[in-house]
């Protein structure tokens, strides 16, 4: 039998600018640092991050044999490492959170194997989530995984979180925000709006946003323009305004658009964009992560029918 040995978490914060995994609804995977040492299961002592710590970390010890490896394996996807830590998430404000946290599993020297990102829904004030995140199928020819490092914690109002997958709000409205584009400094991030609800929705213009700091406080220093703004030209931001009603089950898409340059001056980032579909919506708080460099502005597109699958990446300069 393979033998599931927990190892000592050692907490260390880790900024990491790339994200990808799965979510999962109620209680999480992870911590807000690294795990890692001899055997042992005793607790984490060092302080929390952003109110998230790894608790624990299980890596299998090689099989003694493989017939007692099969047994094991049996219950994993072929190639499942069976690499996972435990977390603990701690809400230390006054009204309930959404956290979306994302794990890098590392090597003994820090290098990054794979990254896993999930999100934590309605944390009350004062209550701790806790869950397990695992690696799953590491890919092949990747060094043996020792570690595992809490990187990015955001958390925005559990009321104002995007909704989870498969999930309506009770507006009827689902409003995301995708991965983005980039290419020679102009970045593209996508806003996607879908009618769930069983009525028509009217949209007329653009979406209204306030930008916000890492304490959910809004940023000053920047404007944002309707259309492109002179940001760049070619692009699908100078397409004039049109009213829109969503039948169920349409979309519409609007997005942002900035250039990261840095020159003189203090760079401006902005972690997280409350975006209203229209004015008197209810407010959606999503977590682009706009590096706006020194240019103080911020394109917005109106919103416009979502293209087809194979068209919806906006065009590029």
């Amino acid at each position: 039998m393979r033998r599931a040995t927990p190892l000592v978490p050692v907490v260390a914060a880790l900024l990491v600018l790339t994200a990808c995994g799965s979510e999962q609804s109620g209680t999480r995977q992870g911590g807000a640092g690294e795990a890692a040492g001899p055997a042992s299961g005793a607790p984490v002592t060092d302080p929390p991050v952003d109110g998230v710590r790894i608790t624990s970390v299980t890596i299998p010890s090689p099989s003694p044999s493989p017939k007692r490896s099969y047994s094991v394996q049996a219950e994993r996807l072929p190639g499942d490492s069976g690499i996972s830590a435990a977390y603990e998430v701690t809400n230390g404000g006054t009204e309930a959170l959404t956290y979306e946290i994302l794990f890098h599993f590392t090597t003994d020297s820090g290098a990054s194997m794979a990254n896993r990102e999930v999100t934590v829904r309605d944390v009350r004030p004062g209550a701790t989530a806790r869950g397990t995140v695992e690696l799953g199928v590491l890919q092949r020819g990747a060094s043996a995984v020792t570690r595992v490092k809490v990187g990015r914690v955001t958390k925005v109002p559990a009321a104002e979180a995007p909704p989870a997958p498969g999930d309506c709000p009770e507006g009827g409205v689902r409003v995301t925000v995708d991965d983005g584009d980039a290419a020679m400094g102009l970045r593209v991030v996508g806003l996607h709006l879908e009618n769930c609800g069983t009525s028509p929705y009217s949209l007329d213009g653009y979406p209204e946003l306030t930008l916000l700091d890492d304490g959910l406080k809004p940023v000053d220093g920047v404007t944002v323009v309707h259309g492109s703004g002179g940001i760049s030209t070619g692009t699908r931001f100078d397409e004039p305004p049109r009213p829109l009603t969503l039948k169920p089950g349409e979309k519409a898409v609007s997005g942002l658009m900035w250039r990261n340059t840095t020159q003189f001056g203090e760079p401006v980032n902005v972690p997280y964009v409350r975006v209203r579909a229209k004015a008197g919506a209810a407010p959606v708080t999503v977590t682009p992560h706009l590096d706006l460099g020194t240019t103080g502005k911020l394109a917005v597109r109106a919103w416009a029918p979502a293209p087809e699958e194979t068209d919806r990446k906006m065009p590029r300069t």
